[in-house]
């Protein structure tokens, strides 16, 4: 059950709060050590399922992990930012809610026999809204340049993505498990 994969994906989960204290602390060094525990966490993402498919441990638990850990990161350090005042609020929370809905979604195609399972969509999502977070935890200029207005760009590609990617999902839920 708790096979290398699954190590790999709960120190993402792990990973979070130190992302999340290393941007209490001000100034360009703790964003610069944020971006880069934050990038570590990110690319454990790609690293737990390569492992899991490669060595055929992919496990329940497992696919039940990923997403959360995922979720977990990403909206940890979205809802930081609301606080630091670097990302607006009612961005957040739509978010947050579709990450909500999506996995109370999942919760009961699962009691109905249903895998509801990553698609295209809510991957691209998770891929812009990591895009869109570094540059944003990169908030003070990098060698000269200021990379959050890319960020705050890249966060609402990110947004739309996320919202599009949620109703894919409903509408996949619904055609399957009550279309029949």
């Amino acid at each position: 059950m708790f096979n290398l994969a699954n190590k790999i994906t709960l120190l993402r989960m792990f990973m979070t709060p130190l992302v999340v204290i290393l941007l209490y602390f001000e100034g360009p060094v703790f964003c610069i050590l944020a971006a880069c525990a934050f990038i570590f966490a990110s690319i454990t993402d790609w690293i737990d399922g390569y492992i899991a498919r490669r060595k055929k441990i992919v496990t329940s638990l497992g696919k039940f992990l990923d997403p959360l850990a995922d979720k977990i990161l990403i909206c940890s350090v979205l809802i930081m930012f609301v606080n630091l005042g670097w990302a607006p609020a009612w961005v957040v929370i739509v978010i947050v809610c579709r990450e909500l809905v999506v996995t109370g979604l999942r919760g009961m195609a699962s009691d109905s026999g249903i895998c509801l399972a990553a698609d295209k969509f809510g991957k691209a999502k998770t891929v812009l809204q990591i895009t869109a977070v570094v540059p944003l935890m990169l908030h003070y200029p990098v060698a000269g340049v200021a990379l959050w207005p890319l960020g705050e760009i890249l966060l609402y590609v990110a947004l739309a993505m996320t919202v599009f990617s949620g109703v894919n999902y409903c509408y996949d839920f619904y055609n399957r498990a009550y279309r029949c």
